[in-house]
């Protein structure tokens, strides 16, 4: 979204240090490696990084001007220099002055595991209603929170915010400078323990997102013990789950669920009854903004899960799932009870380290190792040293790998024709890797 140099100074209460024109209206950019001509580029900090080395680049580069905190840096080809205190915080205001201009129905998605699937879901129903505008792939920390913010089309009717969160207060300050409508929090766990220490803390950080959330609005939320003890809001709140009378799961196969929610069938392109629990949560959103049972189950319908997220592909005679993204032990679970319970076949999960699990983290990956125990006919892969564990308790044949470099060859040379393979594991472990080198071994 473009703004005029008056407005951009109104937002973010900027001191003028060069002005030489106002006409005209302008991006922000905060990457000198896409910056457009005319753009005004804001510098961010980080722990190994200042964007202000970069602002002579910038400018080089055809910026209109750009930002500082530093009042010492000038040059004196740019036509424009705007002193603040903190960029990152100009950043968040303008994001806020973007969300109150544009003025959509913000709809802020929060939770430990499937907050992306969750997000996705609430799109693919939303489209067809409204113009709607997403945040990208793993956008949901501040930064991405304010690139989706100030990319919004003029004509956005609804906002959909994924929001992500690694310690205590972060999603607060998402929740502040968008000011939602419509809050969900898709479930609390032990994502992030290692920096949280407990699930209690977890669960109050996951609340955080109703710091802001509008008081006639709403929060969809997981119907557990945890987040309603940690639920502060004044508001309406609606606790979903699986259990309630209100759902009854009819059919489910590997790649398909039919559900009832409220007399109303669903389908999903999709197994798994972790992907019914996100379904309610876009169902429900939908309703609130006053769309058909029908309309809902149409774009329902339409959803697709995103790469790394349950992602199958046939790859040298195996079918392979990359499950991939991420992981910790509620979407472990979730992965493995899908996998082993629905599909039929020749299986073989390929596991690697969960991250982030702090002093318990042997206990999470023992516990996904006794979850495999209570299935049949299934060989586990595990990369890693904490992945060990699983293989260790998992109760069948098992091989472990420190590193992944030799875990392809393992496969191509051991996992026969046409098997099923599952992985899963943190981002970290980069096993998409695993997956590029069995391609490229089977061709």
């Amino acid at each position: 979204m473009k703004l005029t140099i008056d407005e951009i100074i109104k937002a973010t209460d900027a001191t003028v240090i060069r002005c030489t024109n106002k006409s005209g209206c302008f991006n922000i950019s905060t990457d000198t490696r896409t910056i457009c001509i005319d753009d005004i580029y804001l510098p961010l900090e980080g722990e190994n990084f200042d964007g202000h080395d970069f602002i002579k680049q910038a400018v080089e580069k055809g910026a209109r001007g750009y930002f500082t905190a530093k009042k010492r840096i000038k040059y004196s080809e740019s036509k424009l220099i705007l002193f603040v205190k903190d960029t990152r915080i100009a950043y968040l205001n303008l994001a806020k002055y973007c969300r109150e201009k544009v003025n959509p129905v913000v709809v802020a998605i929060t939770g430990s595991s499937g907050k992306t699937t969750t997000k996705e879901m609430v799109a693919s129903v939303l489209q067809m209603a409204y113009k709607i505008h997403k945040s990208p792939l793993n956008h949901n920390n501040e930064i991405g929170m304010c690139q989706t913010i100030l990319s919004q089309p003029k004509d956005t009717e609804v906002l959909i915010l994924e929001m992500g969160m690694r310690g205590l207060r972060e999603i607060k300050l998402l929740s502040k400078y968008s000011m939602p409508d419509i809050a969900v929090i898709v479930n609390s766990g032990s994502a992030h323990i290692g920096r949280l220490k407990t699930v209690e803390n977890i669960a109050k950080a996951k609340c955080e997102i109703t710091t802001k959330l509008h008081p006639e609005g709403v929060l969809f939320a997981q119907d557990s013990v945890l987040i309603k003890n940690a639920n502060k809001y004044k508001g309406k709140t609606i606790y979903l789950s699986l259990k309630m009378p209100e759902v009854k799961i009819l059919e489910q196969t590997p790649d398909f669920s039919r559900f009832l929610f409220n007399d109303n069938e669903y389908t999903l392109n999709v197994g798994g009854e972790h992907n019914i629990q996100d379904a309610l949560y876009a169902i429900c959103v939908g309703l609130k903004l006053g769309m058909t049972p029908e309309k809902i189950a149409e774009g329902l319908s339409l959803y697709k899960p995103i790469e790394k997220r349950w992602e199958i592909k046939e790859i040298g005679g195996y079918k392979i799932i990359n499950d991939s993204y991420n992981a910790n032990p509620e979407s472990m679970k979730a992965a493995l009870t899908t996998f082993l319970s629905l599909y039929e076949g020749e299986k073989v999960v390929v596991l690697g380290d969960m991250g982030e699990l702090g002093e318990n983290a042997e206990k999470y990956h023992i516990n996904a190792g006794k979850l495999i125990s209570r299935y049949k006919d299934v060989k586990v892969i595990t990369v890693g040293k904490l992945a060990k564990f699983i293989a260790e308790n998992c109760g069948h044949e098992s091989v472990s790998f420190e590193d992944s470099r030799q875990v392809a060859k393992y496969i191509t040379d051991n996992v026969a024709k046409n098997s099923l393979i599952l992985f899963k594991a943190s981002r970290s472990m980069k096993f998409e890797e695993i997956i590029s080198e069995i391609e490229e071994l089977k061709k």
